[in-house]
């Protein structure tokens, strides 16, 4: 098995990964120059396709844009490694798609334009609460660049057998230059089709390799699992049973619970799932396309169990340690294992593409929050030519956030990508998610309770995980010689768990109320009546321009 994973790595072909990877760049570059002959240059364009999607199209755009790394590479090991705990991912990524549909989808795009800074100023003082969203939306994307980065990193190191880390670092420069090139060219609406390709190709591709796993062993599932418990050697039966990663202790079960909340709640506070809803013409659309979504992902989500039990019984556990990229090998490994070179080199030029398209869409997101939230509304008073300078503005900004995502990305490269996201979930569900119930729920929520809200979650957020076993101070690992820590070598952490979505999520909640009753702000009350009224029935709505 140990000569396996070797030659999952030596045996696959670099040339050929790389010319399949190549033609879908080519593809998909070539689909991007084409949508953008219409016109980019008005800022509904740029930044929301002009409503010109319908709701099926964008479901699937979601689901592209929901299925990252994470999902693929990160979930996939962490079932292969960990067993019942690595499915719980897949679980809270797919249970908080209901939080989403019930409770923002429709009200969000109803009440908002282009960003999540729309809504919260709504009924607000708008240059101090869009500087906040914005603030939050930038951190998010952040955290979520960092997973996709590390993801691409590992997966290069896997297939062309980059084991230096510089050379790894010029693999995620070239991922994160190739997406600056999508969001540059196409805007929202060359990326929204980048997202449909890749979440096609994704589906199909696990479909097609969960039936070849389940062909291998007479589509019969519980001999998979007792083949995974075999490989699985002392620590296999545990694989079936919860408790294999976060039932160790009394803090790794509470740490479990912080991710749950974490990865329940942080959906509905994404920002460039948010977006997403702006891409639709009507709020009807809006929820027709979580529905779409939910269907969609939570199909994938059945296809990573196969995969995950699939890799750790064809694959085995300690190879995939040692592979490099460790638990993000573990469905490459598992595609060579299955159909060899070929096989090999299609998924991973699926892993690429999610890759690219995922962080297509949060660059954007990112670069439309800062260009229409900071620059128009807050620098410039909302004095701004919509039709040119607003966009200039935000794919200078795209070119910055792919220069940080990369050096963010390098720093993060070898985390497992699903715990990275993670984080990213536990930023959103902290500073967006409480300031947007408030909004559109409370009356008497005012600015400052939004100031309080979105800078004390985002605040705590990033304390706290700074200050955590995830940046510093994890043991080594005796299998590969590392920390799982980011940082090798040093130790500043004081706050015990992994996660900070326990602590930061209620803190928020409660900060925005207190920041409310507190101070001496008084809510607008007759526009939140007109808020309340056009959230929940569309009245009043500009109807979104369908070029």
């Amino acid at each position: 098995m140990r000569l396996l994973a070797a030659q999952g790595v030596e045996g696959s072909s670099p040339l050929l990964n790389i010319v399949i990877f190549g033609v879908f760049v080519v593809i998909t570059l070539a689909i991007v120059v084409r949508v953008s002959r219409r016109a980019t240059r008005r800022a509904a364009d740029f930044y929301t396709a002009g409503g010109a999607f319908s709701g099926q199209q964008n479901g699937i755009a979601i689901s592209g844009d929901y299925l990252s790394a994470a999902s693929f590479l990160g979930i996939a090991g962490a079932i292969a490694l960990n067993g019942y705990d690595g499915f719980l991912y897949s679980v809270g990524f797919l249970v908080a798609w209901l939080v989403a549909l019930l409770l923002v989808a429709e009200l969000l795009r109803n009440t908002g334009r282009y960003t999540m800074g729309d809504v919260l100023a709504f009924r607000m003082r708008q240059r101090p609460v869009r500087a906040a969203a914005a603030t939050s939306t930038l951190t998010v994307s952040f955290f979520y660049l960092l997973a996709q980065m590390a993801g691409a990193g590992g997966l290069v190191a896997l297939l062309l057998n980059v084991t230096s880390k510089a050379g790894q670092a010029v693999v995620i420069a070239i991922v994160g230059a190739v997406m600056i090139a999508y969001v540059l060219i196409g805007g929202m609406r060359g990326t929204t089709w980048v997202q449909i390709i890749k979440a096609v190709l994704l589906i199909a591709g696990a479909g097609v390799m969960t039936l070849w796993v389940l062909a291998a062993y007479g589509f019969n599932f519980s001999a998979l699992l007792a083949d995974a418990v075999r490989h699985g050697g002392a620590a296999g039966e545990a694989l079936l049973n919860p408790g294999k990663q976060y039932g160790k202790t009394a803090l790794t079960q509470i740490d479990f619970i912080s991710l749950a909340l974490a990865l329940v709640l942080g959906t509905a506070g994404l920002p460039h799932v948010l977006m997403r809803f702006y891409t639709v013409p009507t709020a009807q659309e809006a929820r027709r396309s979580v529905v779409w979504a939910i269907w969609l992902i939570g199909l994938f989500y059945l296809f990573t169990l196969v995969l995950g039990y699939g890799a750790g019984a064809m694959v085995g556990p300690a190879e995939i340690k040692n592979a490099p990229g460790g638990a993000n090998s573990a469905a490459p490994l598992l595609a060579y294992e299955l159909g060899g070179t070929l096989l090999l080199g299609v998924i991973a030029a699926v892993a690429f593409a999610t890759i690219l398209a995922v962080v297509a869409g949060l660059t954007i997101t990112a670069s439309a929050s800062f260009a229409h939230d900071i620059y128009a509304n807050v620098i410039k008073r909302g004095q701004v030519d919509g039709k040119d300078e607003e966009v200039k503005v935000a794919r200078i900004t795209a070119v910055v956030i792919g220069v940080v995502a990369i050096l963010g990305g390098i720093l993060a490269n070898g985390q497992n990508i699903a715990f990275l996201v993670a984080l990213a979930f536990a930023v959103a569900a902290s500073a967006n998610l409480p300031t947007i119930l408030y909004s559109l729920f409370w009356g008497r929520f005012n600015t400052s309770g939004a100031l309080w809200s979105i800078y004390g979650g985002v605040g705590s957020t990033v304390l706290l995980i700074v200050f955590s076993p995830v940046v510093s101070g994890k043991p080594v690992d005796p299998a590969t010689g590392r920390s799982p820590s980011m940082l090798q070598g040093v130790d500043f952490s004081w706050f015990p768990l992994d996660n900070p979505g326990l602590v930061s999520i209620p803190l928020s909640f409660l900060l925005g109320y207190l920041g409310t009753v507190l101070s001496k702000d008084r809510a607008d009350q007759e526009k939140y009546a007109e808020m309340e009224v056009r959230s929940l029935t569309g009245a009043g709505v500009e109807p979104a321009s369908v070029h």
